[in-house]
Parts: structure tokens; C-alpha cells; sequence
């Protein structure tokens, strides 16, 4: 990153004098550089004291200048020097090659993706499963299209424009990553809540324009803070680099010397055939010849009826102290592969997970607060004052609103002590981004916000600026027509969602994308929102369930996951003005697809949606929608949270993550070359937001091998980290991909039965797996907890 070079020449010396006691003025590039490096966890800190001593040097007779190669030469993050090539190459990329297997993966991804999205259980459609698949299909067309020039209408166009090459890759995988990157289409969950569970019919207009403007507002949003979110160099989204590193390994694979990847020889190509070949066949054992392998809790299997070790070994729901597990899925399941964040990410969020869901949670639960007897450590559900499920068909009135009578008669809500801790770091971590973001990055934000396209923070940015950009006024009108779409969605139809509450919901992403943005750019790891906005519904709106699930989070997901794409486009080098338009079709486009097949199987699968139905299409995510709008918003916080309630004291939570940060903020520049420069606090309250459903276990056994990866052999053997970590990582995740689908539909859909033997049904009869893991019940006929409550 910083080179020390001596100069001399026949004119005199060149070389810049650094700053000193004697009044010698530092290099304006790394003065900036200082301003910019002291809170960025992903720079080396050897490179951080080459710039500390530049800066305090008094030695002007020393030949020596430290040069940014951030500036000049490549990135300063050694992650994307290895993972993204610092020189472009002209090819073409807005081809008709690109979007036809661009628009037909998207097409059938979506529908895919959309159909199973009903069942349970269910698979999805990846993007790296279409960055594998979109290869061969493109070497394919290059056998069946000739490179000749055709004219139609007075345009010239050609099939095969030269070989299917790694920017045509690119934008077909943003194409699908814009489509069903993060499943299927949130809307249509929205929409078999409405039409299944409350009855609402608004016909086809109103589907279409919901689906499109949930994806579309998020894309608009992404545009206008691109500055912010994708042209800094210290914005890495460390997820690309898996991307980037794929690309360049099917495209075009490079041998480097043994001397830089600690003696080994195999190329990556070679190296990703085989780890791809060993993922597919190892998942045959713990998804369908040894289940056990997934959750070893081998000490629960030896006392399987003993309560304690069930509460403190258990992986399911418990907390899963000796992690141990075979299973890919189980590491990677929720927060993804952990070969990917830096270990700084890791370590945070596993020190909030320790904390919180281990050690706090422990105290918590085993002396009894929040009635926690009668629960399990963890569940997803909702229970009643019996210990039972919540039954919220109980308190509703045949216009499906709260029924204050009967829910007072019934019971008030309760969670089990992980869940209801969830929901207090959700407080905190929504309050703590916001803080940590003006502390940290705050002077970056106001500089980029003025320099907008003129900063140049690395190599990339500046070979980037030799192509057309699309221009901010492109995002901010297709934000604003998506904005009064919405509007006319919400008010044009009995939705119970006031133009108002629109203005106050659409608000939240557009605070908080930023530094949500932030974090996760740096880290790879999200904090939600979705607490966050079915809290303020609830507040705003109570007793009216749909408009909770109308609009929530799901702008700022969709702006982030738009976000991520058009750094990888950077990355990538493909014009800027190719990504808006193929991922905005393929946007457009994938909600169409998506609500015609939900609107198809609804008409044409007997008995869809139903607990009953006889190949599972049961619409589990409309089920679990339906179910958190009636607690969210007929119920509402106000009963959960406010005044008396059991879990009122959580609220302190938003205290608390206000405050952290400052105090982080404040040692790490008190101690600046000290472990609290990488503390987090949005991490440590947030990065563990998958639980539920993901638990302790599933990541401490996530950090294990993150820890192994990107801190044991980063630090022992760099150059195979640097060369072969992030193709190990996709190797992994694609012959697991490969290997759930062809389990799914070669088994699981012919109904074929798993090998029975103790490792596929005995494992399951421990407390923990059956749910059994509770100290107390109550008999028939009785029930604990307040005889009243708000």
C-alpha cells in the first residue's frame, strides 16, 4: 500500500518533507489519508504506522517519500488487491449475449424461486448459482451464433460480439442478484398474508404496482447514495470479493508463483473443481444419510431427558455451548459463509452473541425473569400465560381487529427469554448505527456528500471515470415516480395506511441506509431494520395489521442489496449506465414474473395455503407475516414494551445503544493502536440479528471457523489466504447449492425416506430438539403470570 522509495536526481532532491516538530509540512495526500485511517478497521496496521511515522519524521535528509497507492497505483485493503484486478479491459458488456441469458435466468430464477417460496420445505435459487450456471450457457451461445455483423432497421447488432467474457457475467448475475437476491419477492408474502389469511382481494393492479414499487424504491435509493455507499474506497462490501475472485477464476485463471501462496502450485480454477466436487458429495451425510451431523449435540444425545444439558448444550434451543457441527448449511445458513467478513466482524458479533445470548441470557432465564420457567430458551413463537403457543385467532373480531374483551380474558403475550432479548438489541443497535456512523464517519459523509464523482480514493474510481456515470437525476426521478406510485398504492385501496405514515415509514430507510450501509460495506454483515419499523407502526397505527405489512423495511433491503451490485459493477469495471438499466429491467421484470406465478398456484394448487395441503405448499412466509402483523400492530407494542408490560424494560435498550458508541468512540482515540480501534457496537448489539430463528449455537460455530480462516490462516499463511480464501468460500457455498437441489428434488419431492438408523431419528428425541427443555409447566386448567395486564 505505501512505498518507500529513495529519489534522487541531478535536479536535487524531490522528495516532500514531512511534518515535524521543526514546522515541515506533511503531503496533502497523507494528511487526508490520517483523517480518513484512524477508525478503519480493514487497514493494515503495519501500513497505518508507515503513515504515522511519515507524518512525525523530522528527518528531511532521508531520501524517503510515502506515496497512497490508493491514489495511484491499487486499492489500500489487501482483500480487494487480491480478489479484484487494478486495470480495465475493453469488452463489451451491454450486449444482446448478456441480456437475453441475463432476462431468461431472471425468468426462470424468479419463478422458481417464487413457486417453492409456498412450500415447506422450501429451496431458493441463488446468484451463485446463476453466476455457475450463466458460464456454460454463455460458452454454449458463442457455439451456436456466428461473430458476424447483422443490420435490422438501420441498427447494426451482432450475436456474438467475441467471446462470452466476464462483464457480460456480471451484469447477468446483477440482473438476477436486482430480481431474488434475497429470495422471493418480499410483496408477495404481503399479498398471501392479505388474500389467505385476511380475506382482501385487491385485484391485479394493485399487486403489480406493490411488488414493483417494493423493489424499485430501494433501487432509487441506492442510486442517489452511491457517493456515499459504493465509490469509497473503504466501502469494500467484502461479499464481492467472493464475486470478483469467481469471475476472474472461470474467465480467465492466472497461475502465481509458490512464493506467494505459501508453496502451493494448483491454479484456482483447479483448486474450486475440487472443493465444489467434496461440498456436493459431504452434504449427502448431514442432509440425508447422517442428520446428526448438523447439530452434534453428542452430549445432549448421551442425556437426552436432562433438562439443564438440554438448556446449555442444546444447538436447537438452547444455547449451544460446545458448538459442534458438520454441516455447512448450519454454518452458513444465516450469516452466510464466514470466510467472507474480516475477522474484526467476527469477533464482534461473537462477542455480542457471548454477552448477550449466552451469558446475560443465562442469568436471565435461569432465575426466572420474564416467566421464563415455563419457556424454553429459545423459540420463535409467541406464548400464552400456559406455556402454549399463542392462539391469535382468540383475540381478533370477524373483522380480524383486536377483540379487547376476549384478549384480556385470554392472555398477554410472552417469548421466550433469547427472543425477547432480540428484540432489546434490535433497540439498541437501531439506536447505536445512528451514532456510531456521525462519530466514525461522519467528516467522510460531508466530504463526499460535496465532492460527489470528483473523489478518487483508489485505482478503481479513477478507471471507472473513463465511462459515461448515470447521472443522479436518473435515480432521483425513478425514486420519486416510485414514491408516488406507493402513495397511490397505499391511499388508492382500502389499505388502512394513511399518506402520512407512508412519509414517516419511507424516512426510516432513507436515515438509516447510510449507516446501515456503512457497516455492512465494511463488514458484510446487516442490521435490520424490520423491528424498527413494525415498533413505529405499531405506535402509529394500532389495531390495522395490514399497514404494517404494507411498507416496512424492505426499501432500505432492496437499496442495500442494490447497493452491493453496483459496487461489484465498479469492481468490475462494467459502465455504470449498463447497470441501471439491466438492473431495473430485471427489477421491473421479476415482480411481474413473481405475482404471476403466486396468483397461478393460488388458482391452481388444491388447497394452497392450508396446514393440510398434501405436498407442503403451506406459504410458511405469508403464515409468519400474518402472524407477526396481528402481535405488531392488532396487538401491538404499546401492550408489549409500554408502561406494565412484562418487557417493558427493555425499552432501556435505546439508552443504552446511544450511549456505547461514545464510549467506544472515545477509547479508541484515547488508545488508538489498541484492540478498542476495532470495537463495534452496532455489531455487538446487531450482528447476531438472525437469531431468531439462527441461535447461539449456529454462531459459535459460524466464528469457529471464521476464526480459523480469516485470523489463524490469514495471519500464518497470508499468501494462501490471499489467493485461494475467497474461491474457497464459493466453492463451498456452490456445491452445497447443487447438492440441497439435487437432494430436494431426487428425494425429498418423491417422497423417499431418509436411512433409519439413530443418526437420521434418534437425534431428534432430545429435549432440546422436541421442544421439551423446560424446567416448569403448568397443569390443566391454570396459568401464571399478572391476573391483568395492559
Amino acid at each position: 500500500m505505501f512505498r518507500l522509495r529513495g529519489r534522487a536526481t541531478a535536479e536535487g532532491d524531490l522528495t516532500p518533507d514531512m511534518s515535524s516538530s521543526e514546522g515541515v509540512e506533511a503531503p496533502d495526500g497523507i494528511k487526508r489519508f490520517d483523517h480518513q485511517r484512524h477508525f478503519d478497521p480493514n487497514l493494515p496496521s503495519n501500513e497505518i504506522e508507515l503513515v504515522d511515522a511519515a507524518l512525525t519524521s523530522g528527518d528531511s535528509e532521508k531520501a524517503v517519500i510515502v506515496e497512497v497507492a490508493s491514489v495511484e497505483d491499487d486499492s489500500p485493503y489487501p482483500e480487494v488487491r487480491a480478489a479484484v484486478r487494478s486495470y480495465d479491459v475493453d469488452l463489451p458488456a451491454n450486449t444482446i449475449r448478456a441480456w437475453a441469458i441475463g432476462l431468461i435466468l431472471c425468468t426462470v430464477g424468479s419463478a422458481v424461486n417464487m413457486l417453492f417460496s409456498l412450500r415447506n420445505p422450501s429451496i431458493t435459487i441463488t446468484t451463485y448459482l446463476i453466476q455457475l450456471v450463466a458460464y456454460p450457457i454463455g460458452l454454449g451461445w458463442d457455439l451456436i451464433f456466428p461473430n458476424r455483423v447483422f443490420t435490422f432497421m438501420g441498427v447494426n447488432f451482432n450475436f456474438k460480439p467475441g467471446k462470452f467474457n466476464f462483464k457480460e457475467h456480471v451484469v447477468i448475475v446483477a440482473m438476477s442478484n436486482a430480481a431474488y437476491g434475497g429470495g422471493a419477492l418480499y410483496a408477495t408474502d404481503v399479498l398471501l398474508a392479505q388474500q389467505v389469511f385476511y380475506g382482501q382481494r385487491f385485484g391485479w393492479g394493485f399487486q403489480l404496482l406493490f411488488g414493483i414499487t417494493t423493489l424499485c424504491t430501494g433501487y432509487g435509493l441506492a442510486g442517489l447514495l452511491r457517493r456515499f455507499l459504493v465509490w469509497p474506497a473503504a466501502m469494500i462490501w467484502p461479499g464481492n470479493l467472493v464475486n470478483a475472485t469467481l469471475f476472474h477464476t472461470l474467465h480467465d485463471d492466472k497461475l502465481v508463483g509458490p512464493g506467494k501462496t505459501n508453496s502451493w502450485r494448483m491454479g484456482r480454477y483447479r483448486w474450486f473443481l475440487y472443493v465444489t466436487a467434496g461440498s456436493f458429495v459431504w452434504y449427502f451425510f448431514p442432509g440425508w444419510i447422517f442428520q446428526g451431523l448438523s447439530y452434534f449435540n453428542f452430549i445432549c444425545w448421551a442425556l437426552p431427558n436432562n433438562v439443564i444439558v438440554n438448556k446449555l448444550f442444546g444447538g436447537f434451543r438452547g444455547y449451544g455451548i460446545l458448538p459442534t457441527t458438520l454441516d455447512w448449511t448450519v454454518i452458513s445458513g444465516y450469516a452466510l459463509s464466514p470466510l467472507i467478513p474480516p475477522f474484526h466482524a467476527i469477533a464482534n458479533t461473537v462477542a455480542g452473541v457471548v454477552i448477550f445470548f449466552v451469558i446475560v441470557s443465562a442469568g436471565l432465564h435461569f432465575s426466572g425473569t420474564w416467566y421464563a420457567d415455563y419457556f424454553v430458551v429459545q423459540s420463535s413463537d409467541a406464548f400464552d400465560n400456559t406455556g402454549a403457543k399463542y392462539n391469535v385467532s382468540r383475540v381478533l373480531n370477524d373483522q380480524l381487529l383486536l377483540n379487547e374483551e376476549a384478549y384480556h380474558a385470554y392472555s398477554p403475550l410472552y417469548f421466550s427469554t433469547q427472543f425477547a432479548l432480540c428484540y432489546g438489541l434490535s433497540f439498541a443497535a437501531v439506536a447505536a448505527v445512528i451514532i456510531h456512523c456521525l462519530l466514525y464517519h461522519g467528516p467522510q459523509i460531508k466530504a463526499q456528500f460535496k465532492k460527489a464523482r470528483s473523489q478518487e480514493d483508489d485505482i478503481h474510481m479513477h478507471l471507472m471515470k473513463k465511462y459515461k456515470d448515470s447521472p443522479d437525476w436518473w435515480y432521483l426521478i425513478l425514486f420519486v415516480i416510485m414514491v408516488g406510485l406507493s402513495l397511490a398504492v397505499c391511499t388508492a385501496w382500502p389499505t388502512g395506511f394513511p399518506a402520512w405514515a407512508y412519509v414517516i415509514c419511507i424516512l426510516i430507510p432513507i436515515i438509516w441506509t447510510i449507516p446501515i450501509g456503512i457497516v455492512q460495506a465494511i463488514t458484510n454483515i446487516e442490521i435490520g431494520l424490520n423491528v424498527l419499523t413494525e415498533f413505529v407502526i405499531g405506535y402509529l397505527l394500532p389495531g390495522h395489521p395490514l399497514a404494517m405489512m404494507n411498507y416496512g423495511y424492505v426499501a432500505m433491503q432492496q437499496a442495500l442489496y442494490f447497493a452491493q451490485d453496483l459496487k461489484l459493477g465498479h469492481y468490475m469495471k462494467v459502465p455504470p449506465r449498463t447497470m441501471f438499466w439491466s438492473q431495473l429491467v430485471a427489477s421491473v421484470w421479476s415482480a411481474i414474473v413473481q405475482i404471476v406465478v403466486m396468483n397461478w398456484a393460488l388458482g391452481k394448487i388444491p388447497d394452497i395455503c392450508s396446514d393440510q395441503q398434501l405436498d407442503n405448499y403451506t406459504c410458511p412466509g405469508g403464515r409468519i407475516l400474518f402472524t407477526a402483523s396481528v402481535i405488531w400492530s392488532t396487538i401491538g407494542p404499546a401492550r408489549i414494551f409500554s408502561g406494565n408490560a412484562v418487557y417493558s424494560s427493555l425499552q432501556w435498550f435505546w439508552l443504552v445503544g446511544a450511549v456505547s458508541p461514545v464510549v467506544a468512540w472515545f477509547l479508541a482515540r484515547r488508545y488508538p493502536k489498541s484492540i478498542a480501534r476495532y470495537i463495534n457496537v452496532p455489531l455487538i448489539f446487531g450482528g447476531s440479528g438472525w437469531i431468531p430463528p439462527a441461535t447461539a449455537y449456529t454462531y459459535l460455530c459460524w466464528g469457529s471457523v471464521g476464526f480459523l480462516f480469516n485470523y489463524f490462516i490469514k495471519r500464518r499463511f497470508n499468501g494462501w489466504w490471499l489467493q485461494y480464501n475467497y474461491i474457497t468460500s464459493a466453492a463451498l457455498d456452490c456445491g452445497l447449492i447443487i447438492s440441497t437441489i439435487v437432494i430436494f428434488f431426487a428425494l425429498y419431492l418423491t417422497s423417499a425416506s431418509a436411512p433409519r438408523w439413530y443418526g437420521n431419528y434418534d437425534v431428534y428425541e432430545t429435549l432440546d430438539q422436541r421442544g421439551l427443555a423446560i424446567k416448569s409447566f403448568v397443569a390443566t386448567g391454570e396459568t401464571f403470570g399478572p391476573t391483568s395486564w395492559p
